[in-house]
């Protein structure tokens, strides 16, 4: 087990991708706090049960409590999944400021906030040799942009930045910083996508729809939530020891080809 002996705090643990981390870590043997607005999930949870926090990212003294449990009961923490996300299927003419600057409080700020804060439980578990690691979470959208997808774009590039200047400022301390860039990935978020107006759906033949973009892929298909829990595990656990300040995208080759050549 990779990850034995380690204490892992995961934002939006409820949800698909975050829900799936947290199984893959419980099964890695490692302490896991799943921290969400909900303690319900959208998927099973195998081979045990993460501790729940009930957790509002963009909240300071919420976020704060959260570490302050976790140093009070663990000492200390290996591993900061920043998973927290929302998407709003919009362009900037029909997003109002109420949405934009939710979309970062909860996308950006929430990243901010959540590392600011696990700091100095990750300082402690770096040490004699050992780093830890903090993995947020793009998305594909930070590099091409979807339509209609204005505000979560721009969070997610700014998420991209931030990864960059923390692993600069936080490596002398032994702590990497990468970000999970994920194209379609099959959660509620993607399902909620298809059915939606804006860049969605749009009244659609929903089957039609989810075929033509498992068609767009080089790999014919989108990704699970497991395929991005993979490569997590992976950057999670001292087999990556030297994996830092990378943005590692995960999008079964679609940013890979030019789409208007595609026959």
């Amino acid at each position: 087990m990779k990850l034995q002996g380690k204490t892992a705090l995961v934002t939006g643990g409820r949800g698909g991708i975050g829900r799936a981390i947290c199984a893959r870590f419980l099964a890695e043997g490692a302490r896991v706090y799943a921290a969400d607005l909900s303690e319900g999930g959208s998927l099973d949870l195998p081979g045990g049960e993460a501790d729940f926090i009930r957790l509002d990212v963009s909240r300071e003294d919420e976020v704060r409590a959260a570490m302050d449990r976790v140093l009070d009961e663990a000492g200390k923490l290996d591993i900061l999944v920043n998973a927290a996300g929302i998407e709003i299927e919009k362009t900037i003419k029909d997003t109002t400021l109420e949405e934009w600057n939710r979309s970062f409080a909860v996308n950006v700020t929430g990243t901010f906030l959540t590392s600011k804060y696990a700091l100095p439980l990750m300082r402690k578990a770096a040490t004699n040799g050992t780093t830890a690691s903090l993995i947020n979470f793009g998305s594909y959208d930070g590099f091409i942009a979807d339509p209609g997808l204005a505000a979560y774009c721009a969070t997610k590039g700014a998420v991209h930045a931030l990864t960059r200047a923390m692993a600069c400022d936080h490596g002398p301390e032994g702590i990497r910083v990468n970000a999970i860039c994920p194209g379609y990935i099959d959660t509620p978020m993607l399902q909620s996508f298809f059915t939606g107006e804006g860049s969605g759906g749009g009244g659609k033949d929903i089957g039609a729809l989810q075929q033509a973009v498992r068609d767009v892929h080089p790999m014919r298909s989108y990704g699970t939530p497991d395929d991005i829990a993979n490569l997590v595990n992976w950057l999670a656990s001292d087999e990556a020891r030297y994996a830092s300040g990378q943005l590692w995208v995960l999008d079964g080759g679609l940013s890979a080809q030019v789409q208007q050549m595609k026959l």
